[in-house]
């Protein structure tokens, strides 16, 4: 993936995220941008209640991924990562 390319779309997913994080905060939750991988996987950071939530994944693929996809189609998945 070229470095502007990535930047580009770093970017877009950031405010994807920025978007989204209002409604996951209603929640007592927040999600935080991680890196974008070379193959286009979003790494997140769910936190707070989403930490700990069991449905925190049908959150993430249902919620967030469906959203990234559709605004970014380059996007393969959104993925958790603990930091």
């Amino acid at each position: 993936m070229a470095k502007e390319n990535k930047e580009e779309i770093t970017r877009k997913v950031k405010n994807v995220l920025n978007q989204i994080r209002p409604y996951i905060q209603q929640d007592g939750g927040d999600i935080e941008f991680v890196e974008l991988t070379d193959d286009y996987i979003v790494n997140v950071e769910l936190k707070g209640a989403c930490g700990s939530c069991p449905l925190s994944t049908v959150t993430l693929k249902d919620g967030v991924e469906n959203a990234m996809k559709k605004v970014i189609p380059e996007i393969k998945s959104v993925e958790a990562v603990k930091i």
